[in-house]
């Protein structure tokens, strides 16, 4: 589990490749969130800087972001609690057969 900003497509295509090129799986997380979100959870001030235009070339504001075409999983943590964005997560790794169903570990536990 790797967490990165990466604000280009074009880059996190690359990553994809050479992860699963090693025969590994890449499994896109988008955290998406508005940038009234982000202002407000942001406790450096950096989002507001930028806004003002006291920092150049800040991603999501004077800077882009590439939003992934299609990532496996899309979370919405300005919409949704940090209990449901972990369960879509999840729930896909589950699906995909990257980990073992939750209910499986659980009842091996016992």
């Amino acid at each position: 589990i790797a967490a990165a900003i990466s604000p280009y497509r074009e880059i996190r295509d690359e990553v994809r490749a050479a992860v699963e090129g090693d025969g590994a799986k890449f499994v896109e997380v988008f955290v998406q969130a508005s940038l009234d979100t982000l202002v407000a959870r942001d406790v450096k001030g950096l989002y507001k800087k930028a806004i003002a235009g006291e920092i150049k070339q800040f991603t999501g504001v004077s800077d882009p972001y590439e939003e992934p075409l299609r990532p496996e999983v899309l979370v919405s943590s300005d919409t949704e609690t940090v209990v449901e964005s972990a369960a879509k997560i999840i729930a896909r790794l589950e699906e995909l057969h990257l980990i073992a169903p939750l209910s499986a570990k659980a009842g091996g536990a016992q």
